[in-house]
């Protein structure tokens, strides 16, 4: 075999091998889940893989603005979906499954009392001590088990959220689903993506208008910590 020759195989195995590394170091999504697709009826704002959130910064296990849930949620959720669509709104995701690490992330930001840069934004009436203690915050998280997802409702026609009355993740009482301290057309909105999402297999939480869990989820009692990449 000549030189140039013997170059050109090395230069090939070289190649192969550093695809197989790149393989290795970005596994495929973890069995029994599935990634949620933009589109006209459907839209992410994955906002733990940025700096806006209520810790302000990147949360662990966020590698990627992608959206991930469990094979039998995901089929749950494109019957809401079509629903939605029928009434000419469509649905935007901000999370849905969450690696325990970011859970863990979440308690070690509300345990540093001395964080407050998101308090104004996120938490203006709660003071942080109390995070723990009024339920905002817990080392535990449905989330994680990869069947309960945060969402709202968008309108078609021009793009526009639906005014829920808070923002999601606003730590207050004023996103409890039937608080009264919003307006009437505001607990109308809530009420009809309650209804859109119980409908289709869904239950909602009481403290949180944008938090729903599917019914039978396949893994009540497993709490996964693969990343979001």
């Amino acid at each position: 075999m000549s030189f140039i020759n013997r170059f050109a195989l090395l230069g090939i195995l070289s190649m192969i091998f550093n695809c197989r590394a790149v393989d290795q170091d970005q596994p495929p999504i973890h069995e029994g889940f599935i990634a949620l697709t933009n589109g006209e009826l459907v839209r992410t704002e994955v906002r733990y893989f940025s700096s806006e959130n209520f810790v302000g910064e990147v949360i662990d296990g966020y590698e990627a603005p992608v959206v991930y849930l469990t094979l039998e949620a995901h089929a749950a959720l494109q019957n809401v979906i079509a629903e939605a669509a029928n009434q000419g709104l469509g649905i935007k995701v901000f999370d849905a499954y969450r690696p325990q690490q970011a859970v863990d992330h979440f308690v070690r930001w509300a345990e540093d009392l001395s964080d407050v840069r998101m308090k104004a934004q996120y938490y203006p009436a709660v003071q942080k001590q109390h995070l723990f203690r009024d339920g905002y915050v817990a080392s535990r998280s449905g989330h994680s088990r990869g069947s309960t997802l945060d969402l709202t409702l968008f309108d078609l026609r021009t793009g526009n959220e639906l005014d829920m009355g808070t923002a999601w993740d606003f730590f207050d009482l004023s996103s409890w689903g039937d608080s009264r301290a919003v307006s009437v057309q505001q607990r109308c909105n809530r009420g009809l993506l309650r209804r859109l999402m119980t409908r289709h297999g869904f239950s909602p939480i009481k403290e949180e208008w944008w938090h729903f869990t599917l019914e039978n989820e396949p893994y009540p009692k497993t709490y996964f910590n693969f990343p979001v990449r």
